[in-house]
């Protein structure tokens, strides 16, 4: 999987590989993000349609299962210098502002559910309300996250992996 984002990477358009280190940051956090949603409303969808748990409960799980995953790839792709830190301690601070992100998350998604989208779109108002909590969620976590997690990266430095760095297991 790391060797799909190093190639990701290698394909962005000039005018991205050339933005400021902090853009370029920004990009990889809602690549990582977005892979993180796929397994976010995958699993949603899973455990409210299959396994018919209630939708609140299922998107406190879906939400958890994308914290993990945006974890792991972010300290891989996005912040490698993050992996000089003692992984413990990342974690915690990733998961205090991620699950601070939830409590928005659900927040967000119970609120505009309940009072606007079910109305609008039925049975499918929870997707659309999920959408809205992730597009939310996104800034609030990558801001934090920047100037708490990650706060020991320069600013503004984002040095590339090599590519022996992104094929090294072993980093995490």
């Amino acid at each position: 999987m790391t060797g799909f984002f190093h190639r990701l990477s290698s394909l962005a358009p000039k005018q991205i590989q050339a933005a400021h280190p902090e853009v370029r940051r920004f990009i990889k956090f809602a690549i990582v993000g977005l892979f993180g949603a796929v397994i976010d409303f995958g699993l949603l969808i899973t455990l409210v349609r299959v396994v018919h748990v209630q939708d609140n409960l299922a998107n406190i799980f879906s939400v958890s299962a994308a914290i993990i995953s945006n974890f792991i790839w972010n300290t891989v792709w996005t912040f490698p210098e993050s992996r000089a830190q003692t992984l413990h301690k990342h974690f915690v601070k990733f998961a205090v502002v991620n699950l601070i992100g939830l409590g928005i998350n659900e927040a967000v998604f119970v609120t505009t559910k309940d009072y606007f989208f079910n109305a609008l779109f039925h049975e499918n108002g929870f997707l659309v309300a999920k959408f809205v909590a992730v597009g939310v969620v996104l800034f609030w976590n990558f801001g934090i996250n920047r100037i708490w997690t990650y706060r020991h990266i320069k600013w503004g430095e984002a040095p590339e992996a090599t590519a022996e760095e992104w094929s090294d297991a072993s980093a995490l």
